[in-house]
């Protein structure tokens, strides 16, 4: 019914199923997978990065594997018997980046992000908002948490070609869902830490080999990186835990959290985080409570800030505010008002504004950075509840 709809880009047969934007920035952008250590220890993560332009190179899969729509079935619908449909209305989707394309050099080094999934998601699912910041010029390593809130993921063992999979973990009957919760935050921002510690062995010149064995070489990144320019990221779950991996590591300049699930955070924690949040809400998610959280920590350090997007809801934050809206509607109900596109422009601008400042980058996003004030269309300082976009 649009007039004007987006091009559909990066996706195979059943291309109208999803259509994610590419990066607008001034790089192009590469894509590969990295898993090190043979433990649940271990880390994996989805690396972006600025890469040079490569005539026909193939593009990942957004679903990078079968099991990933079983885990999504689960979580996302309670159906597991769904899990073969999501494969065929999404199996064939892909990013329009370049798998495993060739790293661009650059000599003052590349400022990096550790971005950190929402609850019931994985590394893939926020490709539209990775891209974009990769193309502006970061190294962004999505990672796929290993402390059961992921849809599914799993490590490979030291035997040969022997994986083990880490289910989705309801809270057990019984256990009270803050205790529940409150340990998985913890371990995930220590997974936050040792993913940078990984790229600061990089940067140091120390050998880490991919067991996937994805013929991209983790070396390429070693005089190429900036790790005195960190940055820690995260929507939802992922959003509280960018806030408390600031806590657990001084080298995290600033965190920018994507409507950020306050709940699991320990009170005590509050007067700890030493470091300023860019908290970007959408309309319909955030609870008195949870804004309340962030004004405790907005009011200890001044540049800490707190905007809401108006017209969206918290799956705009994600790829899945690409679908189209019949599909959208099918899975999560009501989508928001403001055009994904838009909303995604607005976000990305906002965090760069902010990563510009809190990191000292010599770039020009300084020009977004009245979005990080809550001024323009759409975007408003620590909304009101229920106000509506118009």
């Amino acid at each position: 019914t649009d007039p004007v709809s987006p091009p559909r880009l990066g996706c195979g047969s059943m291309g109208a199923m999803l259509a994610l934007p590419p990066g607008q920035g001034p790089h192009q952008v590469g894509c590969t997978d990295v898993m090190v250590g043979h433990t649940r220890q271990g880390l994996f993560l989805r690396l972006f990065y600025p890469c040079l332009p490569r005539a026909g190179a193939p593009e990942p899969l957004w679903i990078p594997r079968s099991e990933y729509c079983g885990g999504l079935a689960d979580v996302s619908l309670g159906l597991r018997w769904c899990s073969a449909l999501l494969s065929i209305a999404l199996g064939s989707c892909k990013v329009p980046v370049s798998w495993n394309g060739p790293f661009k050099p650059r000599s003052s080094g590349y400022p990096l992000i550790i971005f950190s999934h929402g609850l019931g998601a994985f590394r893939t699912l926020y490709s539209s908002i990775c891209t974009e910041l990769a193309s502006r010029g970061f190294v962004v390593a999505a990672l796929e948490h290993r402390d059961h809130s992921a849809a599914t993921t799993y490590f490979c063992t030291a035997e040969a070609g022997t994986e083990e999979w880490i289910p989705f973990q309801r809270v057990p009957q019984g256990q009270k869902e803050f205790y529940f919760r409150n340990k998985q935050v913890h371990q995930r921002a220590q997974e936050c830490v040792r993913a940078l510690r990984l790229f600061q062995d990089i940067a140091g010149g120390r050998s880490v080999p991919n067991i996937l064995h994805q013929g991209w070489d983790l070396s390429l990144l070693k005089d190429n990186l900036d790790v005195t320019k960190v940055a820690v990221m995260g929507h939802s779950f992922g959003g509280v835990t960018a806030v408390l991996a600031l806590v657990k590591e001084p080298s995290f300049r600033c965190a920018v959290a994507l409507d950020a699930w306050m709940f699991p955070l320990e009170n005590l924690l509050y007067p700890e985080v030493p470091k300023p949040v860019l908290f970007i809400n959408t309309e319909k998610f955030q609870t008195p409570e949870s804004i309340a959280k962030m004004k405790r920590l907005s009011s200890r350090n001044s540049q800490t800030r707190i905007v809401t997007v108006l017209g969206t809801m918290h799956e705009d934050q994600t790829d899945f505010a690409f679908f189209p809206g019949k599909l959208f509607s099918l899975i999560f109900g009501r989508r928001g008002t403001l055009d994904p596109h838009k909303a995604l422009a607005i976000t990305s601008r906002a965090a760069l504004a902010f990563l510009q400042r809190h990191l000292e980058l010599q770039e020009e996003f300084g020009q977004w950075d009245e979005l990080l004030e809550g001024v323009g269309d759409s975007v408003v300082p620590d909304a009101p509840f229920g106000r509506s976009h118009l």
